[in-house]
């Protein structure tokens, strides 16, 4: 596959993995990132039509707590579905890495290296690295389009689970119309309110009385009630066995609760004996491929 050659203008990628797949490639990328100022990693499927296609719709995965770019990428099985709608496939890393001038920074699973929750952190010293909130919505989608130039920048949907849930539905909630689609599993779908959420907005936005106050900028169920943008169907599967969602971390209720009466159409879906591993995602991973394939009106 032929990527557009850097520029001085652009961000510079180096390819680091090629591996045909249901007759596309997948492929991993690194480069330099200035939100973050560190090295990160990318993953990519670019579908079979990739090469024949003008421009390419794709999808952004989000993955969860303690998880890179390879998760999803090996264990999904994503690749059959994209591969028969045509979508590339784009999946970061769920944190910045190579962080050497922070103490402690991997010694919690929950939070720090592997946890960036996809917020702007504001509190010293996480404030230097982790923006991955901006580099998911903002300088990602720059370097992509920018080295893979048949990606449809207009033909975009968002998916992720558990964190990356969370974050798939405050990216598509915070940016009305740049998505045109968004799903998730198991989300953390009230972080303000649940065990995960607190620890992590704690420490990346503050825990003053003020700084609690901005949490919500960040909380999917506090979005969804003034989100006035283009209408979004969201689909949303929670196994019931998972563990976490038992414990109240996950909260999808309160989500679908809060966006009755808005342009957002939420869809829950409860599935029995499912916990919160990737053998839920790859259960039902075609269904949210179709589900966003659909919304970029694409046919196979």
């Amino acid at each position: 596959v032929t990527q557009r050659k850097s520029s001085k203008r652009m961000a510079a990628i180096n390819r680091t993995a090629n591996n045909k797949c249901f007759g596309g490639w997948v492929q991993r990328f690194t480069h330099q990132s200035s939100t973050l100022n560190c090295e990160m990693t990318f993953s990519v499927f670019l579908p079979p039509q990739y090469e024949s296609q003008s421009a390419t719709p794709a999808i952004y995965w989000l993955s969860g707590l303690t998880c890179n770019d390879q998760n999803f990428i090996t264990k999904s099985g994503a690749q059959r579905a994209a591969a028969r709608h045509g979508v590339a496939l784009i999946v970061p890393d769920t944190s910045p890495r190579g962080i050497t001038d922070i103490e402690g920074i991997d010694k919690d699973w929950d939070f720090g290296l592997g946890a960036g929750f996809y917020v702007n952190a504001t509190q010293a010293p996480y404030s230097k690295y982790f923006h991955m909130y901006d580099y998911i919505t903002k300088e990602l989608p720059s370097v992509i389009h920018s080295n893979l130039n048949k990606i449809d920048s207009s033909r975009i949907g968002i998916t992720g689970h558990s964190m990356g849930g969370h974050g798939a539905l405050i990216c598509a909630l915070k940016n009305p119309g740049m998505y045109k689609s968004v799903s998730a599993f198991a989300p953390i779908s009230n972080p303000t309110q649940c065990p995960w959420g607190v620890k992590a907005f704690s420490g990346y936005l503050g825990s003053s009385d003020e700084q609690k106050r901005e949490w919500s900028a960040y909380d999917a169920t506090e979005l969804v009630k003034q989100y006035r943008g283009p209408e979004l169907k969201v689909l949303i599967d929670q196994g019931l066995d998972d563990n976490f969602y038992k414990q109240n971390q996950l909260l999808p209720e309160n989500f679908v609760k809060a966006s009755e009466g808005t342009p957002v159409s939420a869809q829950l879906r409860t599935h029995d004996g499912y916990d919160h591993s990737y053998y839920f995602i790859a259960s039902f991973i075609d269904d949210h491929i179709d589900h966003i394939a659909d919304a970029l009106k694409i046919t196979n």
